[in-house]
């Protein structure tokens, strides 16, 4: 697998650098999307869970809101 790149643009020259990310860069990389798909996979299971509740108790969310207001 190919490295991640990185593009650097200096904005007094109009320079522009692409550049593979370094280890560090990676690590941060890979955590934040470890991190954001994690988050994916929690709002699945507790709309799940939500959508399971609602079902057991027989009613609808607009009923379980107005219960709750």
């Amino acid at each position: 697998m190919t490295r991640p790149q990185v593009k650097e643009h200096n904005s007094q020259t109009g320079e522009e650098i692409t550049r593979d990310m370094t280890d560090s860069e990676l690590e941060n990389y890979e955590a934040f999307q470890a991190a954001a798909l994690q988050a994916i996979e929690d709002a699945k299971a507790a709309a799940l869970a939500k959508a399971a509740l609602l079902t057991k108790l027989g009613i609808t969310e607009d009923e379980a809101r107005l219960l709750l207001s």
